[in-house]
């Protein structure tokens, strides 16, 4: 492991170590709180107040304490608690009991385990297997996060919910044999089924969904030449530890369990542009309002801790080109530290022209290759495959890209049809959904004095000033207080939103800005009086403004699994609080609403959502004059 220098953002904010871990665990096990049936269900840094580690960069102020965030959940009693440990002083600083009113903590790998073998021997279940003509022994319990549904013999309870898939050998696909029509749904603490919901028989699709095989993929594709990426001179980056520097940009990054990579203190040109910056939650929203269905609403990062299933990347398959990896160091459930190697991928990308020009007066003929520095990692929940792309230009341009893969969640198709699923294999049926991220961005244009401007394209009606009608112009909103600070896209009007300093100004007058540009998809498509649309409120607008608080940090706040509601970015937004020329974090929804094609079964070719955010007025004129031309040894010609 490498030190982070005392006195730098990493060592204030680096990803917490092995001997960290283990010091969260010996201070609760001396506390007495941490038992057999103890769970260490996440296990992250607690971060201090912004201004405090500014102050402290700045030389105003002394270092804050690392402290570690616990979340335990005892398995025999049901009982859960939110702690908080100093990890200078291995001390135990406070221990809250979670009221399971509000939510539950994630669900536990153990408990897949659990569900799988109470089901195996529970006899209403294997009735209702057999009753489909299914063998119990060749089928698999897939556990699912329950929701909330005012159901009264839920109330107070840890709740999983789980179907039915055959698996007829070791090698088989369970995912192409759903056991539809049936659901459970089990008190996993007490260890028993509270409801069996068998409302229809449908056949058990048999064909084959083995992708991996010649026999459903076909023949391996013949022709394709191989592709090498190299990098003679080695890549244009330098790392120290979680720090990289590359040409004109310098971030910190650092690995969570809860939200994945985060990204932290981005900044181009020696410049600040953005703090803080992770996916902190996402839900996958089912359309299929089936009485075994209807619930199917999943939280990847609050209910799974989707960090947890990060995969270990491999040069030559999930990345290419001159890589630096860095491990992620996590807790497992019973808080001994695990390192995921190459969690993270690092890499350079030739991007196309970055600019072109051949001028006819003076003759000159210019061109500039772009280049961008990729930072990835990618996590497998269940049945999906979410790869996050974090992209820097040479131009000042900041992408995020989502990449959706893997096998989409299976249905039996009914022979009627459906208005809620597509048929992609013989009596085999892919439900609607939508997939929908929330990125945290706690922005820091050239500083804290920031507000957010949203910007319309606008028409000027023919008349005077405008004789011929040619005219538009651009509409500028001040989001003044939180109150305002909950908007929609318009593709009508090309809206943006611009981040700006209010304090500081370019040499035209401007205030620097980063403009954020959101993809026109739809928001949550669920009735806004369901227990999703309550849940997961912050899938109802594309972006939310808040003022920075430390405590607030998920869009569906801190409990999701079996929440009612009670929290989350809209619940932040009722202080209406003060947010021109000040602290500020923009949360951005996006996301793609997917209507599945039979070119998705059985393996789910990427699919793509994500944003931009632009310099604006950043830099007072073009940031990339100075690039170099590419020498011709790397210009090829037949």
């Amino acid at each position: 492991m490498t030190i982070a220098p005392v006195g730098t953002a990493q060592s204030i904010l680096g990803s917490l170590s092995e001997e960290e871990i283990l010091t969260a665990r010996t201070v609760l096990t001396d506390a007495g709180l941490v038992t057999p049936t103890t769970r260490f269900v996440y296990v992250g840094l607690a971060e201090p107040d912004k201004s405090d580690v500014l102050a402290h960069l700045a030389g105003d102020g002394p270092a804050p304490e690392r402290r570690a965030r616990v979340m335990l959940l005892d398995i025999a009693t049901g009982d859960a608690a939110d702690t908080l440990i100093s990890l200078a002083t291995g001390s135990l600083l406070s221990s809250a009991q979670i009221d399971p009113e509000i939510g539950q903590l994630p669900i536990l790998d153990e408990e897949f385990t659990i569900v799988a073998e109470f089901l195996a021997d529970d006899p209403q279940w294997g009735e209702a297997l057999r009753k489909r003509g299914v063998d119990p022994a060749k089928t698999v319990a897939v556990p699912l996060s329950a929701g909330s549904y005012d159901n009264p013999n839920e109330a107070g309870k840890r709740i999983i919910r789980s179907f039915a898939f055959v698996m007829n050998d070791e090698k088989d696909l369970p995912w192409a044999h759903p056991v539809d029509g049936l659901c459970a749904y089990v008190d996993i603490i007490a260890r028993e089924v509270i409801d069996i919901v068998d409302y229809r028989l449908y056949e058990v699709p048999q064909e084959s969904g083995n992708f991996d095989t010649p026999e459903v993929a076909g023949e391996p594709l013949e022709g394709l030449k191989p592709i090498e990426i190299t990098q003679p001179e080695g890549p244009s980056f330098t790392v120290d530890g979680e720090h990289v520097d590359w040409l004109t940009w310098s971030f910190d990054l650092s690995f969570d369990a809860r939200e994945g990579l985060i990204l932290r203190r981005l900044k181009y040109q020696d410049r600040d542009v953005i703090y803080r910056a992770s996916i902190n939650e996402m839900v996958v929203p089912y359309g299929d309002p089936s009485p075994n269905r209807y619930w199917q609403n999943y939280f990847d990062t609050g209910e799974y801790v989707f960090g947890r299933y990060t995969n270990s990347l491999t040069l030559g398959c999930d990345c290419l080109g001159e890589i630096h990896y860095f491990d992620a160091t996590l807790a497992d459930e019973q808080g001994a530290p695990r390192t995921i190697t190459n969690a993270i991928c690092m890499h350079e990308e030739d991007y196309g022209t970055l600019w072109k020009h051949s001028d006819i007066f003076n003759g000159m003929s210019e061109v500039r290759r772009q280049r961008r520095l990729v930072i990835s990692f990618f996590t497998t929940v269940g049945n999906y495959d979410y790869g996050f792309y974090w992209y820097l230009y040479l131009d000042g341009t900041i992408e995020l890209e989502a990449k959706l893969t893997g096998v989409a969640f299976t249905a039996a198709y009914p022979e009627e049809g459906s208005d809620y699923q597509s048929a992609v294999a013989p009596g085999l049926g892919l439900p609607y959904h939508q997939h929908l991220f929330n990125a945290r961005l706690d922005m820091m244009v050239d500083g804290t004095a920031n507000a957010v401007e949203e910007v319309d394209a606008v028409s000027v009606p023919m008349g005077e000033g405008n004789p011929w009608g040619n005219a538009f112009t651009l509409r500028k909103t001040r989001i003044t207080e939180e109150s305002e600070g909950s908007r929609r896209a318009n593709a009508e009007v090309g809206r943006t939103w611009h981040i700006i300093n209010t304090e500081k100004t370019g040499r035209m007058g401007h205030h620097p800005s980063y403009a954020l540009y959101a993809q026109q998809n739809p928001t949550l498509l669920a009735d806004p009086q369901s227990s999703i649309a309550k849940r997961a409120a912050f899938t109802t607008n594309q972006v939310w403004v808040t003022k920075y608080d430390v405590d607030e940090r998920y869009a569906a706040g801190d409990y999701v699994n079996q929440s009612s509601g009670v929290a989350g970015v809209n619940t932040y937004q009722e202080a209406n609080r003060p947010l021109d020329g000040e602290d500020i974090v923009v949360w951005h929804t996006f996301g793609i609403t997917h209507f599945p094609r039979t070119e998705d079964w059985p393996i789910m070719p990427v699919d793509y959502s994500g944003f931009t955010l632009k310099p604006y007025n950043f830099v007072d004129k073009s940031p990339v004059m100075n690039v170099p031309s590419t020498a011709a040894k790397h210009c090829h010609h037949h």
